[in-house]
């Protein structure tokens, strides 16, 4: 479909907030079976959108009560009596996938409304039995969504409302093209469809624009209402392993493109060497390079086929990178006035971005006056541990794998049997393990961190994928068209 390019201008002459004591009787009832005392800012903003059925974009982060606000017009949207798929919420992680379930069946209960979840890495007996009971709601990853799809356990046809629940996370996790091939499966209609997403860089507006007609902007951070160019954070990391602590966050951040500052050519020099042995495309400038290595570096910037730039404040002066998504800053800057030239390269032609600074406990109160001085709202993180990287790393590398094994043929699949017997064995030899760890990581590596797009497919525009028709069968791929932005496969 052809849209308008969304905007995160806020939407004018937006409607009144709902409460408590004006929601319909049917929400007001599910509000006091979950023992709410009232709505948290994004529901009492957004119910009123999707009960008019209209297409929105809600900035809202995780702990924001963004599901209550998209299951609770579902009471008033939704007929119980109908046993199919009425709404299909697409979550970016099988905790998120349940999470959103339970709650559903808390708010349902009673109504005759049931809910699966379906998500990758578990066997396909519960959530074939739900979707054949007819749940008229689906909540799971894309990936899965597309095998039931595929599969034909359950269709699309009579779809009411399509959610996007944490659209930055799932694009981050390489769910782009199983989001596309869901799409085909959509019906040929005008479909209420909502995004929530904690940040809206240029990748997650394009995909806003390939899935939604027209869609409103709704923004909310913490209580207040505003339109929020650039999220700003920071991490206390330990006194040493600092860059240990920067790749644990851009493992988990999963950027489109970045740009890492640092204070020192020496570090600028050392972050790239790390970056590079971890499997990153990575690169470095510095006032160090000769001319003919600096062109080079600033040619694949130009193209959008570096994904990570490491540089000082002066080597990056005067460079306009489009549509980057993330700014990491490896240590604070020595001067207060640079923060607001390195984070501002981030956020711009109506996007949001994000900012992430790295500090020890000595440099917190470095980060504090920056934060005073320009009045920028600066978010305390905790650092995610070694447990919380590997379980994204798990679940994004399953979702990757899983897409990979459906895009095999007959013959492929044949091909692959013969070492059916190796992979028994070798899984259960607690001794072989290490030869399966490295084939999974070898794999990631090849998967997500090679170079991400080819600079002569850095400025093509993708177009939306075809609808499914009603002949064509349901195990055929259409190949989606590519992006501009880097590739996730």
């Amino acid at each position: 479909m052809e849209n308008d390019s969304p905007t995160t201008a806020e939407t004018p002459n937006r409607l009144s907030d709902v409460s408590l004591e004006t929601l319909p009787s049917s929400l007001a009832a599910a509000v006091s079976r979950a023992g709410w005392t009232k709505l948290m800012p994004v529901q009492a903003r957004a119910i009123p959108y999707l009960l008019a059925e209209k297409n929105v974009m809600v900035q809202a982060r995780t702990g924001s009560g963004k599901t209550g606000a998209f299951l609770l017009p579902m009471l008033e949207r939704l007929n119980p009596q109908r046993k199919e798929c009425q709404a299909l919420i697409l979550a970016p992680t099988r905790e998120l996938a349940r999470q959103v379930a339970n709650e559903a069946e808390m708010l349902f209960a009673g109504t005759g409304l049931r809910t699966v979840a379906v998500y990758g890495g578990v066997g396909y007996g519960a959530q074939l039995e739900a979707l054949e009971g007819g749940a008229q709601v689906v909540v799971g990853t894309p990936g899965r969504v597309l095998d039931h799809l595929l599969r034909r356990t359950f269709n699309l046809n009579r779809l009411e409302m399509l959610v996007f629940d944490e659209a930055d996370r799932m694009l981050s996790m390489g769910f782009y093209q199983d989001m596309r091939q869901v799409q085909r499966y959509l019906p040929d209609r005008n479909l209420h469809t909502v995004m929530f997403s904690a940040t809206f860089p240029a990748y997650v507006m394009r995909t806003a624009q390939e899935f939604m007609q027209n869609p409103e902007f709704l923004s909310l951070s913490q209580d207040h209402v505003h339109v929020t160019d650039t999220e700003h954070s920071y991490y206390i990391v330990p006194g040493v392993g600092r860059d240990r602590s920067l790749v644990r966050l851009i493992e988990v951040e999963n950027p489109a493109s970045a740009i890492i500052f640092c204070n020192t050519k020496a570090h600028v020099n050392y972050v790239t060497i790390v970056l590079q042995r971890f499997g990153y495309d990575a690169d470095e400038l510095s006032a160090d390079l000769n001319q003919r290595d600096r062109e080079n570096v600033l040619s694949r910037v130009r193209e959008g086929s570096l994904r990570f730039l490491v540089a000082t404040d002066v080597a990056a002066r005067g460079l306009d990178i489009p549509e980057l998504s993330h700014v990491f800053q490896y240590e604070p800057p020595e001067d207060t006035e640079s923060y607001i030239h390195r984070a501002g390269r981030t956020g711009r032609a109506g996007a949001s971005g994000t900012a992430i600074t790295l500090a020890n406990v000595l440099e917190r109160s470095q980060v504090e006056r920056i934060s005073k001085r320009y009045s920028i709202p600066m978010e305390e993180r905790t650092l995610p541990t070694e447990e919380e990287v590997a379980e994204v790393v798990t679940e994004r590398l399953t979702s990757l794998l899983e897409a990979r094994l459906r895009e095999r043929d007959k013959l492929q699949t044949e091909r692959s049997r013969r070492f059916a017997p190796l992979a028994k064995a070798l899984a259960e030899n607690a001794e072989e393990s290490a030869l399966i760890t490295m084939l999974l990581d070898d794999t990631y590596q090849q998967m997500l961190h090679a170079p991400l797009v080819d600079p002569a497919e850095a400025t093509q525009k993708s177009k939306p994928a075809p609808r499914r028709s009603p002949n064509r069968e349901s195990g055929e791929r259409s190949r989606s068209p590519r992006r501009s932005r880097p590739r996730r496969r």
